[in-house]
């Protein structure tokens, strides 16, 4: 086949092709974030810091004991969060905040937290209790939902299913430790390679 013949056989094969009238790509938008979300960002704070009084005790959006916690950071898989949500996850430790004032709570879920980050854990749950004869009502439950957003190394939060305490506990998914990261990627590595 000569060329003139390859070139008359695309032009055969090409015949009904439409040309595109715009010549230039659009990409697209850039992402702005909102002020909220830059606000909610700032207010984020790492476990590293000492003092626990960075997570307010004197004020808390009013949460109904019957509602349901959630709160998942930018990144986490959907998928991660469903199974989550369901309760798929082994616990892998646990914290009771029921009887504690709200100081002693706030105290006790910072060490906590500390303690399961040091330990590479990563599913804890942690029962606050419905709250239903509190005064006011779901208290513990307010407070620990607005703490458990602002400390960063918290991943996503789910109220329980019912069968490890529904409204009255959440799972809570901390943040993967650097050697947990270069081990997945090695095992991914290996698997794919």
């Amino acid at each position: 086949m000569s060329q003139d013949d390859d070139f008359a056989l695309f032009q055969q094969i090409m015949g009904d092709v439409k040309p595109l009238h715009n010549d230039t790509a659009e990409l697209k938008k850039i992402h702005h974030t909102s002020d909220a979300h830059l606000a909610k960002q700032a207010a984020a704070v790492w476990l590293t810091e000492k003092d626990p009084d960075y997570l307010s005790i004197d004020y808390a959006v009013p949460l109904k004991p019957e509602d349901i916690i959630e709160f998942k950071r930018d990144g986490v898989q959907d998928g991660v969060f469903r199974k989550l949500r369901l309760g798929k996850y082994p616990i892998q430790a646990k914290l009771d905040l029921h009887r504690r004032t709200l100081k002693q709570a706030r105290d006790e879920v910072v060490v906590f937290l500390k303690q399961c980050i040091r330990m590479d854990i990563r599913t804890v749950l942690i029962v606050h209790g419905r709250g239903e004869r509190s005064n006011p009502p779901a208290q513990m439950k307010s407070y620990l939902a607005q703490w458990l957003a602002q400390i960063k190394e918290v991943q996503s939060v789910h109220s329980a299913q019912a069968f490890h305490g529904g409204t009255g506990a959440v799972y809570v998914l901390l943040r993967k430790s650097s050697e947990k990261k270069l081990e997945n990627r090695e095992r991914h590595q290996k698997r794919l390679g």
